[in-house]
């Protein structure tokens, strides 16, 4: 008996480890083939991890897994007190997965193929109005080098609508200040020209002429922003001073970069932007994710409608 029990748990580890060799097998096809962003990978990696513990916990292989087990699975993600948003990133993170599995000749069939994706409740961005954006660029203090590299930041995101990992990532040579162009790479390293304005462009060769030397410690460092150590600022570290620029400018909501992308779009629409133009900006591979804003604009309408109108 004590055999059988040994030999049990050494079958449970070798499927264990069959199933990991796999998930590392598909992480390096996501990078490499797909070139997904490390952020992406991440969350693909924590998905995937939460879902081979759990098939571990039944000694249970990839190839055994039938759509009961995947539902199973989201009941369970469920009763962790996770919402339908993040259920639903975890099922296209096992989509993917298994397509990937099923496409390699691990799979005999897909079992996420029959697994309805939960029902997502469609959440308008919040925004900035652009009283609130003025007072939070003015906050930087431009007499220091920090303020300088802070105010360039900010400038920059809110008037090209980049992501945070965009804008850490960005290369000193990546802007073109004469014509007034931001190259930007994205999501699966796809590049895309973005036009900056005026106010940003000043910012930019503000902090490039008399700040960014004050942070340089390694002459060959290619990153644009930099930190008190002469390295790349990292997207928590932008995520803080974010934060507490929000603050001192008097903005009660939660300020995030995405704030500043949503109110980039936003304020393009409602000066009468075409959502094309918005969407290759933004680097949405699909115009339907840019059409969210739409229903932004709408909703700006119906509340100047409400307060203004006498008799709404």
């Amino acid at each position: 008996m004590v055999a059988a029990k040994s030999d049990a748990l050494r079958s449970a580890a070798v499927t264990a480890d069959r199933n990991y060799r796999e998930l590392s097998a598909y992480l390096d096809y996501a990078r490499v083939e797909k070139g997904l962003a490390s952020n992406s990978l991440l969350s693909y990696r924590r998905d995937l991890k939460k879902f081979i513990a759990h098939l571990q916990r039944k000694s249970r292989g990839l190839e055994q897994v039938t759509r009961d087990d995947i539902r199973e699975f989201l009941g369970d993600l469920y009763g962790q007190a996770l919402g339908a948003r993040s259920v639903a990133r975890h099922l296209v993170s096992l989509r993917n997965f298994f397509r990937f599995l099923l496409k390699d000749g691990k799979v005999r069939s897909d079992p996420t193929a029959e697994v309805d994706s939960p029902r997502v409740d469609q959440t308008l961005p919040k925004y900035l109005a652009p009283d609130e954006v003025e007072a939070l660029l003015a906050q930087p203090d431009a007499a220091t080098a920090f303020g300088l590299r802070d105010k360039a930041m900010l400038e920059l995101i809110y008037a090209t609508g980049m992501r945070v990992s965009e804008l850490v990532s960005l290369g000193k040579d990546d802007i073109d200040t004469h014509l007034g162009i931001t190259r930007c790479r994205g999501k699966g390293n796809k590049e895309r020209l973005i036009p900056a304005g005026k106010s940003a462009l000043r910012a930019l060769e503000s902090y490039l002429q008399r700040a960014r030397g004050a942070f340089l410690k390694n002459p060959s460092e290619t990153h644009l922003f930099l930190n008190r150590r002469g390295g790349p600022l990292s997207r928590v570290a932008f995520w803080k001073l974010l934060g507490r620029y929000g603050r001192r400018a008097g903005i009660a909501s939660r300020l995030t970069p995405h704030v500043l992308r949503h109110s980039f779009a936003t304020h393009l629409l409602e000066r009468g932007a075409d959502l094309r133009s918005i969407q290759l900006m933004l680097g949405h591979s699909d115009i339907s994710t840019t059409q969210i804003y739409t229903h932004v604009l709408k909703e700006r309408l119906k509340q100047v409608y409400l307060t203004h109108h006498p008799r709404a």
